[in-house]
């Protein structure tokens, strides 16, 4: 631009006929060109700065939040909703077909749940409101500090349960003991971890609760797990050919999984002054859900058996 200019006031500086203007002349044309040079460049700086100050100047709450795009994240929130519910019930429908992939297929259902909200989230956001990224970090500040002081344990049971999806020490499906509570995990939600009972008891237990207590998987992903059974017995008794009954009792029950050793084991204790023999029966049902009632199916053929066979003498358990 100074180089056109400059050019310009040359042409002034010669007359018609081609003459040269004097010394004083050109001066006075070159300084004319460093002056509106100069007005340009503070011209130039003024828009700039006008323009920058409009880009950081934060939107009004009119523009950020109308009727229009209360209406279309209300519909987002709907479809989103309605989706995820839609794809969960698929899974859980397909889940409970198959004893063998129950378990890995309840446990995307919270994965997917998780990744369903956030997206829904990112579209609301980016898409729908689409705010100046100073307006996204001022509110998301304020919130966090806000949400941090007024929410501490829903934060630590929130992180909970992302640390749950990611470690892994159990999942959906799994008959788990966490603290005084056994049962089967039949959810893992960002606030708690929800088990059924074997009394048909929903508990749920706060995921910070979780993390910082002891956690035993009796079948860590499998849908077959081990059982214990334990009978009392007389001190006398023939412990080899009892072994034998109780293996074979364990052996033709329905719910048997035979894949797996059955073992027998003995122990001694006292109970009312008394000696007798704990018997552990340990055999592996098919599916976790028939837990209890393997349990009973196998104590009750043993016991049945025994006194068919006169092994034992029901007055010595009195």
């Amino acid at each position: 631009m100074k180089k056109i200019l400059f050019l310009i006031f040359c042409l002034y500086a010669f007359d018609l006929t081609g003459q040269a203007v004097d010394s004083i002349a050109f001066d006075s044309a070159i300084a004319k060109v460093d002056s509106v040079t100069q007005v340009a460049k503070v011209d130039t700086a003024k828009s700039v700065g006008e323009t920058l100050k409009e880009d950081l100047k934060p939107p009004s709450v009119g523009e950020l939040i109308s009727f229009g795009k209360i209406f279309w994240s209300i519909i987002f929130i709907v479809i989103g909703y309605l989706s995820i519910r839609f794809v969960s019930t698929v899974l859980e429908s397909f889940a409970e077909r198959s004893t063998n992939y129950r378990i890995t297929i309840k446990g995307l259902v919270p994965i997917i749940k998780i990744m369903g909200w956030a997206f829904v989230l990112f579209i609301i956001i980016a898409g729908i409101f689409h705010p100046p990224i100073s307006t996204v970090l001022a509110v998301t500040a304020s919130v966090g500090i806000a949400i941090g002081f007024a929410a501490q344990d829903i934060i630590k049971n929130v992180f909970g349960g992302i640390m749950i999806l990611f470690d892994r020490p159990f999942q959906v499906g799994d008959k788990v003991e966490i603290g005084s509570f056994y049962g089967e995990v039949v959810e893992i939600g960002l606030r708690s971890t929800r088990l059924v009972t074997p009394d048909d008891s929903l508990v749920s237990v706060p995921n910070a609760e979780v993390m910082n207590t002891s956690v035993s998987n009796s079948n860590a992903g499998e849908a077959n797990c081990q059982v214990v059974a334990e009978i009392y017995l007389p001190i006398t008794v023939d412990t080899a050919k009892i072994r034998q009954v109780a293996i074979e009792a364990a052996q033709v029950s329905k719910y048997i999984y035979l894949n797996k050793p059955i073992a027998v084991l003995f122990f001694n204790e006292v109970k009312q002054r008394r000696s007798y023999l704990k018997m552990r029966l340990k055999a592996y049902v098919a599916d976790i859900r028939n837990e209890f009632a393997f349990k009973s199916d196998m104590t009750e053929m043993v016991m049945r058996e025994l006194i068919k066979q006169k092994l034992i003498d029901p007055e010595d358990l009195k």
